[in-house]
């Protein structure tokens, strides 16, 4: 096993908290698809304090209303939030070269009206787990997903719902795969890029949530992290949180969203009408060099009577809806998918400066006439090409 999990996380520091608003806007979505979605199943937040993460408290809060039949939730060693609102001897207790606060797992099965106020909720489930030792088990490997201990909750869970480490995603979602689970969990959007998780996109195996920010999402973060993002915040407790861009819910949970078609204008219009000043007034859409496909830069861009191949962004994916769309591959080298190898190229950047390089053969390219202003570009055989970011190849399923 790779490590523990606190040192990656503190190595990467990615221990970002999700709010509980997010948390509750996105689940709540799945059950307006189907109110059965969380029914009778084992919920598993295996990156989670059992107390203080938000995920605990909205799955312990609403357990009843969702119709739970189990929550289970680990913590890992040295967690820097564990025991701050409610504290368990485990903790504490035995090997001291551990480090504290130690891991444990809570497991709740029921949920009652213990302070008999009328209701169920977290403050219910403060007291039964205060009162209720036998819910509590030490985790004596750490509290790391990859674990023998946390494998075998995993095994037994329905649903995983949690926020992963961002440094760890690819091995977190190998090991969701290779157990077969449903999950419903936060990762950076540039995911899609990887060549571990391409391939399950594309299988229709694993597919964007439903809430989606267009900028960034808030997190909360440890006491000791420096506030270097672009937007923070301290609370009037003290309480750091930052803000990240591109954050995104994965699932391969299905909901409403994924399955409403996008609308679309033709490519006439498009060319004709698009808001967008890079396609309006053009005589027709770029065409790649090394993919046999056709290059748009916008979602709402895509022509409604195309029936070729076409890049798209690869924020596409958030309005992707299986039954309109097919997607063929990455223009990513991995993929294999390009329609020629440039040999090496000169890389000309915005200041002039020169270099030899083979970056062309890893992502679409559009040859040019001349060199273009203020943007970098690409000498081969005295030709020149501009090149784009990363674009998912697409097309209609059913072409009009």
């Amino acid at each position: 096993m790779n490590g523990n999990l606190s040192t990656a996380k503190a190595a990467k520091k990615d221990e970002f908290y999700t709010q509980y608003v997010d948390i509750q806007k996105e689940v709540e979505a799945y059950l307006e698809f189907d109110r059965d979605t969380f029914r009778g199943k084992v919920v598993y937040c295996n990156c989670d304090d059992p107390f203080e993460s938000n995920f605990f408290k909205y799955f312990a809060a609403n357990f009843n209303r969702l119709g739970l039949k189990k929550l289970v939730t680990t913590s890992y060693d040295g967690s820097p939030i564990a025991g701050k609102q409610l504290s368990f001897f485990e903790y504490d207790e035995d090997n001291g070269e551990r480090q504290k606060p130690k891991a444990i797992a809570v497991e709740i099965e029921d949920v009652k009206d213990i302070n008999r106020d009328g209701s169920t909720g977290i403050d219910d489930v403060e007291i039964f787990l205060q009162q209720t030792p036998h819910s509590r088990t030490r985790l004596t490997e750490g509290g790391d997903f990859r674990s023998a201990e946390c494998i075998a909750l995993l095994k037994e869970a329905d649903i995983v719902v949690t926020n992963p480490p961002f440094s760890l995603f690819r091995e977190y979602v190998a090991l969701l795969v290779e157990h077969d689970k449903k999950f419903l969990i936060i990762g950076n959007v540039q995911a899609i890029t990887y060549k571990e998780i391409f391939p399950l996109i594309k299988a229709d195996k694993l597919w964007m949530g439903v809430t989606i920010h267009s900028g960034d999402r808030e997190f909360r973060i440890p006491d000791h992290y420096p506030l270097n993002a672009a937007g923070w915040r301290v609370d009037e407790d003290g309480v750091k949180y930052i803000r990240i861009k591109g954050v995104r819910w994965w699932t391969n949970l299905d909901h409403g969203r994924r399955h409403q078609e996008l609308p679309l204008m033709t490519m006439e219009d498009n060319l004709r009408f698009s808001k967008h000043k890079e396609i309006k007034g053009k005589a027709a859409y770029d065409q790649y060099d090394n993919f046999d496909a056709i290059e748009v830069p916008f979602t709402d861009a895509i022509p409604s009577d195309y029936d070729g191949a076409m890049g798209v962004p690869i924020t596409f994916l958030d309005k992707y809806n299986p039954e309109q769309f097919e997607i063929l591959g990455i223009t990513q080298s991995w993929d294999g998918c390009a329609s020629k190898i440039y040999p090496k190229q000169i890389q000309v950047g915005k200041d002039g400066k020169k270099s030899e390089v083979t970056k062309l053969n890893d992502g679409a390219a559009t040859k040019v006439d001349s060199p273009p202003e203020g943007q970098t570009y690409y000498i081969v055989d005295g030709e020149f090409f501009t090149k784009y970011y990363c674009r998912l190849l697409i097309r209609h399923s059913h072409p009009a």
